[in-house]
């Protein structure tokens, strides 16, 4: 275990220091996390949101779509509302 420190600004901001973003494997605009219990504060990297709900729907099975056939089908639809409404 080693220790470093920083200071901290007036704004209540900290600049972490470089080991410890290589530690960390933290890039510019990545999230921390700040786990709290009792006086001690651990900072993690925080998980993407985006990771954490990749998978969690499944793709449609009839994927990947034909443009073109959507396309159609729009069109029939909008033909369909005109017709009927004339």
């Amino acid at each position: 275990m080693y220790e470093l420190e920083t200071t901290l600004t007036q704004k209540g901001q900290v600049t972490i220091p470089v080991e410890i973003r290589r530690l960390m494997g933290l890039e510019p605009h990545d999230r921390v996390r700040f786990e709290v219990e009792g006086e001690t504060v651990r900072i993690t990297k925080a998980s993407s949101n985006l990771l954490k709900w990749y998978k969690s729907v499944p793709p449609p099975r009839n994927r990947p779509e034909d443009s073109r056939v959507v396309r159609e089908e729009f069109e029939r639809g909008v033909a369909e509302e005109v017709v009927s409404e004339g």
